[in-house]
């Protein structure tokens, strides 16, 4: 449920034990850490393939536990423990090896993640030797190095084939997610989205919390969500969002999503909010312009004025002419800028398009998980033409030629837009249109407003 994306905290504070022991905490650089970490957790004799593969897992952990909040939406004052029963070996004051020193500051700000997802990946390891796990083998990580195994394939044999590299990522101070006053009757804004749908995600667990819309205005709906939370997991029901609430809405979000765990069903651009400190404009780099895309991508899909641009991370000429095209569209200020108006406005449109159409079960009942939605996603994709070894190959094959964030993922975006052509294919290969619900998606039609 973070509001913000991943980034490298500048100092990490650290619990010298288990999380209820009566230990020293102590807050050191991040950059300290891991080499502190890496020299004790793995030899500096060992093959740099194998040291880089170590020190990506040990940092993209570490991040992990810091982006989830892990331990201070617990109540704990730190992000991390030196217990290796909990997480990763911590010795204060210990000296660095100095090949292994080297490699921390090159590689520091990276991290893992599974494509397509936003959240440092959880990545667990262990020795390989005395102690096996569900993750990355420190010993058969440095066999596999020595028979000439490149890092990236050591990650890829331990997490699977669908991890990506996010480099360079920012280096800020630590902050917490939540939005500094309580959210109650009234409030609105994306920190109150970020509450609706994350209650929505809760609520498949604990049907018990109302369904409720996410479009950031803390009306009646969300104050009665908000109250039986708190009655569920023992709150006072006041209806008011204040720290403990958020809290705990975040600890049992990350619970149901798994995002500390190596099976996470992950975090994804639209469950974050977009805001941001500064406009965007031509010539900005990075994650924050990756967001703008992202929700100028799904606005695009469903309004027609409006550009598709490619999910880069570069503002070039194209998301700047989506952006104008947008700020034409809504009637704000054409400056091919996205300040905080313009990122108000998309995020609306595409909240009011993920509310009426990619969450209406009538018009998308595909986008419930199961064999059913892979049988359809690769009969449609190959009556439109994309062929490849795997669903996952077509399914690349199809954003990459329809300008979509290639995620190689059966996201809403990439549903409704499979189901858009190939609903439009069927209609001209019939003397009439067949009957289904998603009519609305036809080729060349806008969502009502």
């Amino acid at each position: 449920m973070a509001t913000v994306l991943p980034y490298v905290p500048t100092f990490i504070t650290v619990h010298l034990g288990t999380p209820s022991a009566r230990a020293s905490n102590v807050t050191v650089r991040f950059t300290d850490y891991v080499k502190n970490v890496a020299s004790s957790e793995i030899y500096p004799t060992w093959e740099e393939d194998a040291l880089r593969a170590n020190i990506l897992a040990i940092t993209s952990y570490a991040l992990n536990r810091v982006y989830t909040e892990y331990y201070r939406i617990r109540g704990y004052p730190f992000d991390i423990t030196s217990s290796t029963a909990y997480d990763q070996q911590f010795y204060e004051g210990r000296a660095f090896f100095s090949n292994v020193s080297a490699l921390v500051d090159e590689l520091f700000d990276d991290y893992i993640r599974r494509i397509g997802f936003i959240e440092p990946l959880a990545a667990k390891f262990c020795n390989g030797s005395s102690v096996t796990c569900e993750g990355l083998s420190q010993w058969g990580s440095q066999d596999l190095a020595r028979r000439g195994t490149g890092w990236l394939q050591i990650l890829r044999r331990y997490y699977g084939p669908n991890i990506e590299i996010v480099s360079n990522a920012p280096q800020l101070a630590p902050q917490s997610s939540y939005p500094g006053t309580a959210l109650r009757y009234g409030s609105r804004g994306r920190s109150v989205a970020l509450i609706q749908r994350a209650l929505n995600r809760i609520s498949q667990n604990f049907p018990a919390i109302p369904k409720l819309a996410a479009d950031g205005i803390f009306g009646a709906g969300t104050q009665r969500a908000v109250t039986t939370f708190q009655r569920v997991f023992g709150l006072d029901a006041d209806g008011v969002v204040g720290r403990n609430t958020w809290n705990a809405i975040e600890r049992v979000y990350g619970g149901v999503l798994g995002l500390s765990e190596l099976r996470s069903e992950g975090l994804r651009y639209e469950d974050l909010s977009w805001d941001g400190p500064e406009p965007l404009r031509q010539g900005d780099r990075g994650q924050r312009v990756s967001q703008l895309q992202y929700l100028l991508s799904a606005v695009g899909q469903f309004v027609q004025e409006v550009p598709v641009p490619a999910v880069d991370g570069t503002f070039g000429p194209a998301t700047r002419q989506a952006v104008l095209s947008f700020q034409r569209y809504a009637g704000l200020p054409e400056t091919g800028e996205a300040d905080e108006r313009t990122w108000d406005a998309i995020y609306e449109v595409y909240a009011g398009i993920d509310r009426r159409v990619l969450q209406n079960g009538a018009l998308f009942p595909q986008l419930e998980a199961g064999p059913t939605t892979y049988a359809n996603a690769a009969r449609r994709l190959s009556a439109l033409g994309f062929s490849g070894s795997t669903l996952r190959a077509q399914i690349l094959a199809f954003q990459r030629a329809n300008g979509i964030s290639q995620t190689g993922q059966l996201g809403p975006i990439t549903t409704a837009a499979i189901t858009r052509q190939y609903e439009a294919l069927s209609f001209a290969n019939s003397s009439r249109m067949t009957q289904y619900p998603g009519a609305p998606l036809s080729e060349g039609s806008r969502d009502a407003r």
